[in-house]
């Protein structure tokens, strides 16, 4: 995947479990609990949806990696480099 659908995939998991915020102005630089309101369970349902659609582990002490959307894709882009993007 590229860094931009990378990003889609994460956006499309994030719809999936806040589906009443509204993302569509996410600003990629803050921390997503800033801009959102999501809990710990939230945090832990992106992480589990991330390694049932694609196949990605990340483990528990990497979880800060994926505390706004430019860390997420930043952390995810060698991880997912040779899965294909599917909508």
């Amino acid at each position: 995947m590229t860094r931009n659908e990378i990003r889609e995939a994460v956006m499309s998991i994030l719809r999936d479990i806040a589906p009443d915020e509204d993302i569509s102005d996410l600003n990629d630089e803050i921390a997503f609990r800033e801009q959102m309101e999501l809990d710990s369970m939230d945090f832990l349902d992106i992480v589990m949806e991330l390694r049932r659609r694609y196949g990605v582990n990340i483990p528990e002490e990497e979880y800060t990696e994926l505390a706004s959307m430019a860390k997420t894709v930043n952390y995810l882009e060698p991880k997912m480099v040779d899965i294909p993007f599917e909508k």
